[in-house]
């Protein structure tokens, strides 16, 4: 059977759903460049409550009002962090990277929150864009940014061999201190 290529762009990385077990239903979940909603849409679909921001008004309409999502329409690369004061369980960025937002994001999430993160890396130049070291990310960087503030679950960097064209990428799936960690075995 063929899958539309409009429900293979939704469908969620596989990092993403890999480790969507670690944001538990009825969490509020920011999906940082949403663009189309694959993330949003997917959070919304397991129970969550999902903020999703992007610059692209056209991009965030294509699935404004669906169950479950709040959309808002945000540069974030531009002008003040937009969320002060805001608390966030998981928060999820896939293929997008502002190094400044890096420290925001941290303080956003709950203590015992979730952060799933993909995104491209030193070496991607080889394979396509982007190529702007301004947005690859350096051997390791997500774990030091995380480093003593949240409890590494998983982490890989290198040629990614699940995506649909060769990618060299960063991952990190983390939770915070205050997550009981490792959790105990269910019965």
């Amino acid at each position: 059977m063929n899958t539309p290529a409009h429900s293979l762009s939704l469908a969620p990385s596989p990092w993403i759903d890999r480790f969507a077990h670690l944001v538990p239903a009825g969490a509020r979940v920011l999906d940082v460049a949403a663009g189309s909603g694959r993330h949003a849409l997917y959070f919304a679909n397991r129970g969550n409550r999902v903020l999703a921001v992007d610059r692209d008004a056209a991009m965030l309409a294509t699935f404004a009002g669906a169950s479950g999502v709040e959309v808002r329409t945000r540069d974030l690369e531009t002008g003040t962090w937009p969320f002060e004061g805001e608390s966030f369980d998981a928060i999820v960025v896939v293929n997008y990277l502002h190094r400044a937002l890096l420290p925001h994001l941290l303080a956003a999430l709950a203590p015992d929150g979730t952060l799933l993160y993909e995104t491209f890396a030193v070496g991607n130049e080889a394979y396509g864009r982007p190529a702007n070291p301004d947005f690859l990310l350096r051997e390791g960087e997500l774990l030091d940014e995380v480093r003593g503030r949240l409890i590494v679950v998983a982490f890989e960097q290198g040629l990614s061999p699940d995506r649909d064209r060769p990618a060299v990428i960063q991952r990190i799936a983390a939770v915070g201190r205050a997550r009981a960690w490792p959790p105990p075995i269910g019965r």
